[in-house]
C-alpha cells in the first residue's frame, strides 16, 4: 500500500520535533498505522538547526502545501488565530485531513472548523492542543466514553505551575520568578496568555466540550491569573494544609456547566497538588471509572510532537473507513451536543480562602463572622496571625464551606466597607477534588 504523505506547516519547536519523530521512528510508526508516513513538503520561514530535513522540499508559502495534490494530511503548527484558520479551512475545502496543536484556533474557531470538516468528510485531530504529550483528549473521548463525566480539573499551563512551585518552595516573589521563566524560555516576552489564564482557558474549553458534549464556548470561560498572588498567601495556604495551583475547572451541575480558570487551594495530600515545575496534570471524575489522573510534560519539542504524530497515525488508520463512522471531533455526535448553559462565575459554587487585613481593635472578628453568617456562609477554619509590626494590622485568614460565588461577592463588599478592615479582601477559591 502506498505511503500517506503529510505536509508540515511550521518548523519551530513542535514542527521540528514532529519531523524528527516521524523520521526516527518511521518503521515503528508504519507498523502501528498499517502504512508508511512520509513528509512530502515543509512550509517554514526559516530552517530549524535541531532538524535535519535533508532533501525534503521546503517552501516559505504555507498555502503551497494546501494546494499540493500529493499531500493527504496537513499538520498545522504555525499557531495563532487568523492565518491558521484560513490555512485549515482551505485544507479542508481541498479535501485534506488536518492535524493541529493550536489550542487557540480550536477553542475559538473549532465549531466552524468541525462543521466544515463534516461537510467535506475529512478529519481534524487536535490531541497536541491540550497538555502536550499527555493523551488526555483520547482518554476522555475514547477511554472514558462509557462514563458520564462529573467534573475535571487540570494544571494545564506549565509556566504558571513553574512560577507557583518556585514561590512555594523558595519563597520567591512572582515578578522575580517570572523573569527567570522568561530567561529559561518557559514564558514569552509578553507572558499574558500564560499568567492570566488565557492559555489554560483555551485548553479547558476544549476539554469541557469533549467531557460534556457541549459546543466550544471559550467566550464564556471565566479567567483569573496568578500575577496578584503573594508569598504570604502561598505560605498561609501551606499552613492550612493546602497548595495553591493555577487550576482549570469544568463541572456539571443541574443548572449548567462551570467553566473557570483561577488560582485554587487544593489539599496538600492530593496527587495533583504535588505536580510541580513545568509539568501538567488533568484529573477527571466519571460516574463509572471514578477519578483518574493524567500526568506528564505539557510542552516541549518531542513531548508535543508525540501527540501530533499519534494524531497522524489515527488519521492514517481511519483513511479506509466510512467517514460517517469516525470518532466525533468533540466525542459526541454533532447533532447530539447539549445546549445546557455555561454558568457565569457568580453562579458557580466553591469553598473560599479569604485573607482580611484588619486593625487591632476588639470585636473585629465578631463583625466578620456576622457578615458571613448573615449571607449563609459557614466558616470551616480560621487563622489569626500576630500584629504585623510595619503597619499594625492583623491578618485574618478564613476558609469557608462551599457556597455560591454571588454570596461571597456580597460578603466581601460588606467586609471591605468596615472601618476596621484595610484594603481589599484577598479571595482564592478552594477545591477538595474528592
Amino acid at each position: 500500500m502506498k505511503p500517506v504523505k503529510v505536509g508540515i506547516c511550521g518548523l519551530g519547536t513542535v514542527g521540528g520535533g514532529t519531523f524528527n519523530v516521524l523520521k526516527r521512528n518511521a518503521e515503528e510508526i508504519a507498523r502501528r498505522a498499517g502504512r508508511g508516513i512520509e513528509v512530502a513538503q515543509i512550509a517554514a520561514r526559516r530552517p530549524n538547526p535541531k532538524c535535519e530535513t535533508g532533501a525534503t522540499p521546503i517552501t516559505a508559502d504555507i498555502f503551497e502545501l494546501v494546494d499540493n495534490p500529493e499531500i493527504d494530511i496537513i499538520i498545522e503548527l504555525i499557531g495563532g488565530y487568523t492565518q491558521a484558520r484560513e490555512l485549515v479551512l482551505k485544507a479542508i475545502e481541498n479535501g485534506k485531513h488536518v492535524v493541529t496543536a493550536n489550542k487557540a484556533l480550536i477553542a475559538v474557531h473549532g465549531n466552524e472548523i468541525f462543521a466544515k470538516a463534516r461537510e467535506k468528510g475529512v478529519m481534524v485531530a487536535f490531541e497536541a492542543a491540550v497538555a502536550g504529550g499527555i493523551p488526555v483528549i483520547k482518554a476522555i473521548r475514547e477511554g472514558l466514553s462509557a462514563n458520564r463525566i462529573n467534573w475535571l480539573a487540570g494544571i494545564i499551563n506549565g509556566t504558571g505551575n513553574f512560577i507557583l512551585t518556585e514561590m512555594r518552595e523558595k519563597g520567591r516573589a512572582f515578578e522575580d520568578v517570572l523573569k527567570e521563566a522568561q530567561a529559561l524560555g518557559y514564558a514569552e516576552a509578553d507572558p499574558t496568555f500564560d499568567v492570566e489564564g488565557i492559555d489554560a482557558a483555551h485548553k479547558l474549553t476544549i476539554l469541557a466540550s469533549i467531557a460534556f458534549g457541549i459546543p466550544l464556548q471559550f467566550d464564556k470561560a471565566y479567567t483569573e491569573g496568578i500575577s496578584k498572588l503573594t508569598s504570604a498567601d502561598v505560605n498561609y495556604a501551606e499552613a492550612l494544609g493546602y497548595r495553591i495551583k493555577h487550576l482549570g475547572v469544568a463541572r456539571r451541575t443541574d443548572s449548567g456547566f462551570e467553566l473557570r480558570v483561577h488560582p485554587t487551594l487544593i489539599p496538600a495530600d492530593r496527587l495533583i497538588a504535588n505536580v510541580n515545575g513545568v509539568m501538567n496534570a488533568v484529573m477527571v471524575n466519571g460516574d463509572a471509572a471514578g477519578s483518574t489522573l493524567y500526568y506528564g510534560a505539557g510542552a516541549g519539542m518531542e513531548a508535543t510532537a508525540s501527540a501530533v504524530v499519534a494524531d497522524v497515525v489515527d488519521v492514517v488508520r481511519a483513511l479506509t473507513t466510512d467517514p460517517e463512522n469516525h470518532v466525533p471531533h468533540l466525542a459526541f455526535q454533532p447533532d447530539s451536543l447539549s445546549d445546557h448553559p455555561v454558568l457565569p462565575i457568580e453562579a458557580c459554587e466553591s469553598a473560599y480562602y479569604l485573607r482580611i487585613q484588619a486593625k487591632d481593635h476588639p470585636g473585629v472578628l465578631a463583625q466578620v463572622a456576622t457578615i458571613l453568617s448573615e449571607r449563609g456562609i459557614n466558616i470551616e477554619s480560621i487563622m489569626q496571625k500576630e500584629v504585623e509590626e510595619q503597619d499594625g494590622l492583623v491578618p485574618m485568614i478564613l476558609v469557608t464551606h462551599r457556597v455560591v460565588e454571588a454570596r461571597v461577592n456580597d460578603a466581601i463588599a460588606a467586609l471591605e466597607a468596615l472601618d476596621d478592615v484595610v484594603g481589599s479582601v484577598v479571595r482564592i477559591r478552594v477545591e477538595q477534588l474528592n
